[in-house]
């Protein structure tokens, strides 16, 4: 069985689903898209997965603010407002009777392309709406287990390249770091920026806590998580003291403590990293209640 922070429990419900595709819903074996849309042909477009507690989407101003922020650095035009976005997101949990457990994923890409070619000019129409909600309630037995953390040889690249706060489709590095750490025998993969810092994994972000301090990396080399500003916000609030900061695997090794953060997952701990075991979870037990009550 595989097991990560992805894990959720089974629910046939999702066997059922409507899939949202450019304003039409479809069942789940319907829902399709062309193969020349520019998500699938070159990887261009932006994303966000949020989740939906007793009828309220969590952080949704948040999510939907990195969502713009995101398409704007990419040059994309999405032609809709927020108000819209939220309606139609509406209109989807409403069309499935849904009101909580739900994972929900908001995929936009640029359109489809005339001809499979990176170039934006080639682009036919306006951009491609997908949105998929599911019934997913996080794993209990992998957040009580932990997770086992490998260090990939694949880097997080500086934001000259492909900044790693953009939540875009391309995200092939991340599972090459991921295929090394499944290989390796780890649940997931640790990934350090090209200074040889830890960055952050290949799906989540990583904190680890140092006599009674939680520190996680400077944020220019780590994925721009919603949980992971929500951890720090929290450890602000209460007199935590949250250090944004370089270290090392040396640090990572000796820590009493680690965990990552994501918006599927919240938080959930790190048992080994590289063969290194780490066993505390005070903090860990502390922050996770925090979090519970701020969503």
């Amino acid at each position: 069985m595989i097991h990560g922070t992805h894990n959720a429990d089974v629910d046939d419900r999702n066997k059922d689903v409507l899939i949202y595709v450019n304003g039409e819903l479809f069942p789940r074996d319907e829902a399709k898209i062309s193969v020349f849309d520019s998500g699938y042909l070159v990887g261009d477009g932006v994303w966000e997965a949020m989740r939906l507690y007793e009828g309220k989407l969590a952080f949704l101003d948040l999510h939907l603010n990195r969502l713009w922020d995101g398409s704007k650095a990419v040059g994309m035009d999405l032609g809709f407002d927020r108000k819209w976005l939220v309606d139609q997101i509406e209109m989807v949990l409403e069309a499935n009777q849904m009101k909580t457990g739900v994972h929900l994923r908001v995929m936009v890409t640029r359109g489809i392309k005339k001809t499979p070619s990176q170039d934006p000019r080639l682009t036919l129409t306006g951009p491609n709406l997908v949105i998929i909600a599911e019934y997913k309630t996080a794993s209990e037995e992998t957040r009580n287990k932990g997770i086992t953390l490998f260090t990939s040889t694949v880097r997080r690249g500086p934001p000259d390249t492909l900044d790693p706060r953009l939540n875009c489709h391309s995200k092939l590095h991340e599972v090459q770091a991921l295929i090394q750490a499944i290989e390796a025998g780890a649940d997931e993969a640790l990934m350090l920026d090209v200074r040889g810092f830890v960055s952050t994994c290949n799906s989540t972000n990583f904190f680890i806590v140092k006599d009674g301090e939680v520190w996680t990396s400077t944020g220019a080399y780590c994925m721009n998580g919603i949980t992971r500003h929500n951890v720090i916000r929290i450890c602000k609030e209460n007199g935590i003291v949250c250090k944004q900061k370089d270290f090392s695997l040396y640090d990572v090794y000796a820590a009493d403590e680690a965990f990552v953060t994501g918006s599927f997952g919240g938080l959930t701990p790190v048992n080994v990293v590289d063969g290194r075991k780490i066993e505390g979870r005070d903090l860990i037990n502390t922050l996770t209640s925090l979090y519970q009550k701020l969503r």
